[in-house]
């Protein structure tokens, strides 16, 4: 009759060690590790990033809250354009630094570089677009840059791309410049000629990345006094009377086509930011003397370039995060350099409209495009 007992009481050991090794296991696992899981919200697809999965966190609704303890790193960055670094540059006030994001109904988390560049460990991250998206690869580089050795940090440069090197963690975080996605070249007589359905010269480097980032609109909108070509193709077809959104429709449907042919879901993460928001209305002088951010709209608007965006990635096979930046950024005409794209003293501060150029469209940093990381790191 022992022999019975034996086994009922061996049974119970194993049975015992079992579930402590899972409690063990378990118990090392950060939930804040959790990556959440693909849904879709109004048919565009979302990535949730909140720890509870019955819940979808949408990072684009909430409001600016002040916060003492940001920014997190100074303008002293080394890897910052001057036109962005306002406070070198002579602007009086900071308040704009202070101010992060909080949406509504979730957390988005303070950015933690170490973490983010575990995360990161052995892959490439690269940044697409156009100048706002260099804004945000400098932010990112700038965000990173402090907890990595000096002799272990390094940015190099081939042709349009450029990349940081964050060398312990095998990981570059790049920006690549295609402010139009598809091809712009010079044709006859010199004539700079927006291919609308050419993107290879441009995709061939987004090739074996882990993480694209993209973004593409502004050059889009410009009038035809700014822009920065003369005609549009399609094929052999010179096409001179389109609208501008019908054309970045054409363009935005020529990359979403390659993303569906050429990458894998399973290897590559893709993320399309929208458009942030300029203030250039009163020639360019409607972010001069802004110091706090708008607390809400009288009436939302939304802009043709995100509709059409959105429109795109519905039709997509591949699984793209749109990371929707519009409305959170038309509440900080603040956050922009204005005059403070240059180092200027008190005089010419004085001179509004005279002689002065105001850049209300990027970004001074540290500034917006941190909190833009701390969603893109949040996202991945």
């Amino acid at each position: 009759m022992a022999t019975p007992k034996i086994h009922l009481f061996s049974s119970f050991l194993l049975c015992s060690t079992f579930l402590c090794f899972l409690h063990c296991t378990l118990s090392l696992l950060d939930p804040e590790d959790e990556v959440g899981i693909l849904v879709q919200a109004d048919d565009v697809k979302m990535v949730q990033s909140n720890r509870d999965s019955r819940k979808i966190c949408d990072f684009s609704v909430g409001k600016w809250v002040y916060d003492d303890s940001y920014p997190l790193y100074d303008s002293d960055c080394p890897y910052l354009s001057s036109v962005v670094t306002c406070q070198k540059n002579g602007r009086p006030d900071s308040d704009y630094e202070k101010w992060k994001w909080k949406p509504t109904g979730c957390t988005l988390p303070r950015f933690d570089a170490l973490r983010f560049l575990g995360r990161m460990r052995r892959k490439r991250i690269m940044l697409v677009g156009d100048s706002m998206i260099r804004n945000q690869w400098e932010s990112l580089v700038c965000l990173v840059q402090g907890v990595i050795p000096t002799g272990r940090k390094r940015v190099t440069y081939n042709g349009p791309a450029m990349a940081f090197h964050a060398m312990d963690f095998e990981t570059s975080i790049e920006f690549f410049w295609a402010p139009l996605l598809v091809e712009l070249k010079k044709g006859s007589e010199n004539k700079r000629i927006v291919h609308l359905d050419l993107i290879e010269d441009n995709a061939r480097y987004w090739r074996g990345v882990d993480i694209l980032v993209f973004d593409s609109a502004h050059w889009w909108t410009h009038s035809d006094q700014t822009s920065s070509w003369d005609y549009y193709m399609e094929g052999n077809n010179l096409i001179r009377n389109t609208s501008a959104m019908a054309a970045y429709q054409i363009g935005l449907s020529t990359w979403a086509r390659w993303v569906d042919q050429n990458l894998d879901p399973l290897r590559t993460q893709v993320i399309f930011r929208s458009m942030s928001s300029r203030h250039n209305r009163e020639n360019g002088w409607k972010c001069y003397n802004q110091k706090q951010p708008l607390p809400f709209f009288s009436h939302l608007h939304v802009p043709e370039p995100l509709v059409v965006l959105q429109g795109v990635l519905k039709r997509m096979r591949f699984p793209v995060y749109l990371q929707d930046i519009t409305t959170m950024t038309e509440l900080r005409r603040d956050g922009h350099p204005s005059v403070y794209m240059r180092a200027i003293g008190q005089n010419e501060r004085q001179k509004q409209g005279k002689g002065l150029s105001s850049d209300c469209s990027h970004w001074c940093l540290p500034g917006v495009p941190d909190i833009w990381n701390e969603m893109l790191s949040a996202l991945l």
